[in-house]
């Protein structure tokens, strides 16, 4: 049963009326970005979403004939190449409900490091694979190196197809080339607000996914967030101005609670929470995957979202913790849920008073990889142990490990155990996050949010490595410039940042 304290309940209710007296919903629905900043850049042409799932019930049967298409020529993988909003709710559909009915297994490949995708590339055979290339702009960097790599696999582009904007240079690419298929997205659809549209939809398909159950759950919820809808009755609207009002009394910690089986649903929920509020100064940091612990190991920096059942969050309620809790969902359910949070996420930007759509410290990244790769200075040192950084930690503060490392269960275990013990001895949330994988959702946060960030970066040695064709840089050389660069960036805004190695962070976690 969902539970706030009584200070926090009255602030909640005092929200919800000024949505309904300021035509909230009604101003969202008709794309008035008034709603969040008097400037329209990225905000008019980025609200597609709203209308996404019943768009696409329009195009199921066709979507359909596609994956019975692929499904007939004997591929019994799809390798995904795509990162942030392009990769992580396919990975959702995935890891929680795919495949169905004998249809492909999906392999999502969102990674710089040769070794992970050396790993990918094995367990997804060539002569039985179909090539899913995924970008919106189509000059995502680690998107291009990917496809360059497998493309020289083969004579031709027939197994690939390619989920794209209008106009893109993917799209260009994917006709110079000739893919098999190029799938065109509404562009007035940003990459994390796109788990309706084309670019979670077609992967979902090639796996079996129910689409139709899943589109109509999702436009089910589309109504309930309706223009003419109260914010009490709305679910969307409700959570985003629970979520707002948590920041606001300095609950910006949103911790996810999740059923194992559905625990990518909280990786796609960072993303989209981290990479919308955190800018300005200002933000919500999602803390997925965290183990379950005591009332007492928890600050009250923290508002938790609960799905299904978990005996110890009783605790946490009767502690005075805001608590939302909803059932576990089902696979049609998933597009509800996906509903539920971007509109709940637009919800949130209005009262923290940033642009949910754009993501400029995003590009920062970018940037700062070009420059590594075109001969900057390679950042051997951050300037402070980790020691250094951790003794810094305060109440409010949270500690990020961001590991550009193969994302394997060896890594994840290393990981977990530093997070463990580092939450027990600072007191504090700790999230991690694989490079560059994260530089497209709590990379955003990171540098845009507030300072209370304390970063560990976790760089380790590559073992192998792969030649990018026609580039003069490698896989290996790609993910270096990236952690470079990033560590650069975190520098040059002040954050409290140390590089380290698996090793070192292993020796610091034991000594927590």
């Amino acid at each position: 049963m969902t539970a706030l304290p009584a200070a926090f309940s009255t602030a909640v209710e005092a929200r919800l009326a000024a949505y309904d007296a300021e035509r909230i919903g009604l101003r969202i629905w008709e794309k008035d970005h008034t709603v969040w900043k008097p400037d329209p850049t990225e905000i008019t042409d980025r609200l597609g979403w709203l209308g996404a799932p019943g768009s696409m019930l329009d195009d199921v049967d066709q979507l359909i004939r596609v994956a019975s298409d692929a499904d007939s020529a004997g591929y019994k993988n799809v390798m995904l190449l795509g990162m942030g909003g392009s990769s992580l709710a396919p990975e959702v559909f995935a890891s929680c409900f795919g495949p169905r009915g004998g249809m492909a297994r999906l392999h999502v490949l969102d990674t710089t490091d040769p070794a992970q995708i050396l790993a990918t590339h094995e367990a997804a055979p060539p002569d039985q694979a179909l090539y899913l290339v995924a970008s919106k702009s189509g000059g995502t960097i680690e998107t291009l190196s990917q496809y360059h790599f497998f493309r020289a696999q083969f004579s031709d582009a027939r197994r690939f197809m390619a989920i794209t904007d209008p106009g893109s240079k993917l799209e260009a690419l994917a006709r110079d080339d000739r893919f098999f298929r190029t799938f065109h997205n509404d562009p007035d659809i940003g990459g994390r607000y796109s788990a309706l549209s084309l670019f979670g939809i077609v992967p979902a398909v090639l796996m079996g996914i129910d689409i139709e159950g899943t589109l109509a759950r999702g436009t089910s919820m589309a109504r309930d967030c309706g223009p003419a809808v109260s914010a009490a009755d709305n679910p969307g609207a409700w959570l985003g101005v629970v979520l707002g009002e948590a920041a606001l009394a300095g609950r910006d910690k949103l911790t996810i609670v999740l059923p194992e089986r559905l625990r990518s649903f909280g990786w796609w929920i960072e993303q989209l929470i981290a990479e919308s509020t955190g800018k300005e100064g200002t933000g919500i940091l999602p803390v997925e995957g965290e183990a379950p612990g005591a009332p007492e190991l928890y600050g009250d920096d923290r508002v938790f979202v609960v799905y299904g059942e978990h005996s110890w969050v009783d605790a946490l309620a009767d502690a005075g913790h805001p608590v939302v809790r909803y059932p576990e969902f089902d696979e049609p359910g998933l597009g509800a849920e996906f509903y539920r949070w971007e509109y709940a996420t637009a919800v949130a930007c209005w009262i923290l008073g940033v642009n949910p759509f754009d993501q400029p410290n995003v590009q920062e990244a970018k940037d700062a990889t070009a420059r590594m790769l075109e001969g900057g200075n390679p950042v051997d040192d951050a300037g402070a142990s980790a020691a250094d950084v951790l003794g810094t930690v305060s109440r409010g503060d949270y500690i990020a490990l961001c590991a550009f490392a193969p994302r394997d269960d060896a890594h994840g275990r290393l990981l977990e155990d530093a997070r463990e013990r580092l939450r027990r001895r600072y007191g504090v949330p700790v999230t991690v996050g694989y490079g560059p994988r994260y530089l497209h959702s709590t990379g955003q946060l990171h540098k845009g949010g507030p300072n209370t960030g304390v970063f560990l970066q976790i760089v380790t040695p590559d073992e192998v490595d792969i030649e990018i064709p026609g580039r003069d840089y490698t896989f290996a050389g790609l993910k270096r410039a990236q952690a470079d660069g990033e560590l650069a960036s975190l520098l040059a805004r002040g954050r409290r940042v140390a590089r380290l190695t698996a090793e070192e962070l292993a020796e610091l976690a034991a000594q927590a």
